[in-house]
Protein backbone atom coordinates (compact mmCIF):
# COMPACT_ATOMS: atom_id res chain seq x y z
CA UNK A 1 0.00 0.00 0.00
CA UNK A 2 1.15 3.55 0.18
CA UNK A 3 1.87 6.51 2.27
CA UNK A 4 -0.02 9.47 0.79
CA UNK A 5 0.83 13.44 0.80
CA UNK A 6 -1.42 14.86 2.95
CA UNK A 7 -3.33 17.91 1.70
CA UNK A 8 -2.94 21.46 3.36
CA UNK A 9 -4.36 24.54 3.70
CA UNK A 10 -5.19 26.20 1.15
CA UNK A 11 -6.34 23.23 -0.39
CA UNK A 12 -10.04 23.67 -1.69
CA UNK A 13 -10.82 20.04 -0.45
CA UNK A 14 -10.23 20.16 2.66
CA UNK A 15 -12.94 23.23 2.68
CA UNK A 16 -15.68 21.43 0.55
CA UNK A 17 -18.49 18.39 2.17
CA UNK A 18 -17.24 14.90 1.63
CA UNK A 19 -19.71 12.75 -0.62
CA UNK A 20 -21.19 9.70 1.10
CA UNK A 21 -19.48 5.93 0.64
CA UNK A 22 -21.99 3.89 -1.33
CA UNK A 23 -20.27 0.74 -0.87
CA UNK A 24 -17.52 -0.68 0.88
CA UNK A 25 -15.36 -2.45 -1.79
CA UNK A 26 -11.80 -3.07 -2.69
CA UNK A 27 -11.21 0.66 -4.11
CA UNK A 28 -12.40 1.55 -0.31
CA UNK A 29 -10.14 -1.27 1.61
CA UNK A 30 -7.45 -0.14 -0.33
CA UNK A 31 -8.01 3.55 1.05
CA UNK A 32 -8.17 2.90 4.21
CA UNK A 33 -5.15 0.89 4.47
CA UNK A 34 -3.44 3.81 2.99
CA UNK A 35 -4.78 6.27 5.15
CA UNK A 36 -4.10 4.56 8.49
CA UNK A 37 -0.63 4.18 7.40
CA UNK A 38 -0.30 7.82 6.30
CA UNK A 39 -1.54 8.93 9.66
CA UNK A 40 1.24 6.39 11.33
CA UNK A 41 3.73 8.00 9.55
CA UNK A 42 2.80 11.53 10.08
CA UNK A 43 2.03 10.84 14.56
CA UNK A 44 -1.01 11.64 14.05
CA UNK A 45 -4.56 10.04 16.11
CA UNK A 46 -6.75 10.71 13.15
CA UNK A 47 -7.04 11.45 9.58
CA UNK A 48 -10.11 12.31 7.13
CA UNK A 49 -10.17 11.35 3.43
CA UNK A 50 -10.13 14.71 2.31
CA UNK A 51 -6.93 15.45 3.64
CA UNK A 52 -5.33 12.77 1.38
CA UNK A 53 -7.33 14.58 -1.66
CA UNK A 54 -10.38 11.95 -1.64
CA UNK A 55 -13.84 13.74 -1.12
CA UNK A 56 -14.98 10.56 0.63
CA UNK A 57 -17.06 10.27 3.96
CA UNK A 58 -13.97 8.33 5.41
CA UNK A 59 -11.93 8.73 9.23
CA UNK A 60 -9.40 6.54 10.45
CA UNK A 61 -8.17 6.93 14.05
CA UNK A 62 -5.40 5.30 16.27
CA UNK A 63 -5.47 5.97 20.10
CA UNK A 64 -2.25 5.88 22.20
CA UNK A 65 -1.88 2.36 22.82
CA UNK A 66 -4.27 1.11 20.52
CA UNK A 67 -5.53 -0.52 17.05
CA UNK A 68 -6.75 1.82 14.20
CA UNK A 69 -10.03 1.85 13.41
CA UNK A 70 -11.96 3.24 10.83
CA UNK A 71 -15.52 4.77 10.41
CA UNK A 72 -17.36 5.45 7.29
CA UNK A 73 -20.01 8.17 6.99
CA UNK A 74 -20.14 8.88 10.46
CA UNK A 75 -22.80 10.76 11.65
CA UNK A 76 -22.98 12.24 15.20
CA UNK A 77 -26.62 11.39 16.77
CA UNK A 78 -25.60 12.75 20.27
CA UNK A 79 -23.09 15.21 22.25
CA UNK A 80 -23.04 16.21 25.87
CA UNK A 81 -21.28 18.84 27.55
CA UNK A 82 -18.51 21.31 26.90
CA UNK A 83 -14.88 21.47 27.62
CA UNK A 84 -12.02 23.46 26.21
CA UNK A 85 -9.13 21.90 24.85
CA UNK A 86 -5.81 22.08 22.25
CA UNK A 87 -6.25 21.09 19.27
CA UNK A 88 -3.83 20.59 16.13
CA UNK A 89 -4.37 19.46 12.77
CA UNK A 90 -1.70 17.75 10.11
CA UNK A 91 -3.53 19.87 7.56
CA UNK A 92 -2.29 23.05 9.31
CA UNK A 93 0.74 22.61 10.35
CA UNK A 94 2.98 24.92 12.46
CA UNK A 95 -0.17 25.92 14.89
CA UNK A 96 -2.32 24.66 17.78
CA UNK A 97 -5.46 26.28 18.79
CA UNK A 98 -7.77 26.57 22.03
CA UNK A 99 -11.33 25.70 21.15
CA UNK A 100 -14.72 24.08 22.26
CA UNK A 101 -15.24 20.57 21.89
CA UNK A 102 -18.10 18.18 23.78
CA UNK A 103 -17.01 16.05 27.05
CA UNK A 104 -19.14 12.56 25.51
CA UNK A 105 -20.40 11.87 22.40
CA UNK A 106 -22.32 9.18 20.58
CA UNK A 107 -21.34 8.27 16.69
CA UNK A 108 -22.98 5.70 14.38
CA UNK A 109 -21.57 4.69 10.71
CA UNK A 110 -19.77 2.13 8.88
CA UNK A 111 -16.52 0.26 9.62
CA UNK A 112 -14.10 -1.28 7.21
CA UNK A 113 -16.15 -4.57 6.59
CA UNK A 114 -19.67 -2.16 5.66
CA UNK A 115 -20.76 -3.13 9.02
CA UNK A 116 -22.70 -0.61 10.85
CA UNK A 117 -21.20 0.31 14.30
CA UNK A 118 -22.31 3.02 17.44
CA UNK A 119 -19.36 4.37 19.11
CA UNK A 120 -19.07 6.04 22.60
CA UNK A 121 -16.58 8.20 23.63
CA UNK A 122 -15.29 10.77 25.71
CA UNK A 123 -11.95 12.36 26.16
CA UNK A 124 -9.62 11.98 23.56
CA UNK A 125 -11.64 9.68 21.31
CA UNK A 126 -14.58 12.07 21.61
CA UNK A 127 -11.91 14.82 20.76
CA UNK A 128 -10.29 13.00 17.77
CA UNK A 129 -14.36 11.83 16.29
CA UNK A 130 -15.70 15.07 16.24
CA UNK A 131 -12.58 16.90 14.58
CA UNK A 132 -12.38 14.11 11.72
CA UNK A 133 -16.20 14.28 10.82
CA UNK A 134 -15.37 18.02 11.21
CA UNK A 135 -13.19 17.22 8.32
CA UNK A 136 -15.67 15.37 6.51
CA UNK A 137 -18.31 18.95 6.39
CA UNK A 138 -15.34 21.10 5.63
CA UNK A 139 -14.76 22.30 8.43
CA UNK A 140 -11.46 22.67 10.13
CA UNK A 141 -10.14 23.40 13.76
CA UNK A 142 -9.27 26.98 13.46
CA UNK A 143 -13.15 28.19 12.01
CA UNK A 144 -13.82 27.20 15.76
CA UNK A 145 -11.47 29.18 17.83
CA UNK A 146 -13.52 32.39 19.13
CA UNK A 147 -10.83 34.36 19.52
CA UNK A 148 -7.77 35.27 17.25
CA UNK A 149 -5.26 35.41 19.89
CA UNK A 150 -6.02 31.12 21.09
CA UNK A 151 -4.04 30.44 17.74
CA UNK A 152 -0.47 29.56 18.75
CA UNK A 153 2.32 29.03 16.69
CA UNK A 154 4.43 26.04 17.52
CA UNK A 155 7.59 24.76 16.71
CA UNK A 156 8.06 21.66 14.64
CA UNK A 157 9.09 18.58 16.19
CA UNK A 158 12.95 18.19 15.95
CA UNK A 159 13.83 14.68 14.95
CA UNK A 160 16.07 13.65 18.15
CA UNK A 161 19.15 12.61 16.03
CA UNK A 162 22.84 12.42 17.81
CA UNK A 163 25.42 14.17 16.27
Amino acid sequence: MAVREICCLPEKILRQKAKKVPRVDASIKRLIVDMVETMQQAEGIGLAAPQVGVSLRIAVLQMPDEEPFTIINPKLVRRAGERLIMEGCLSVPGYQGEIKRSVSITVKGLNELGKEIRIKATGLMAQALEHEIDHLNGVLYIDRIEDEGNLYKIEPKKDNVEP
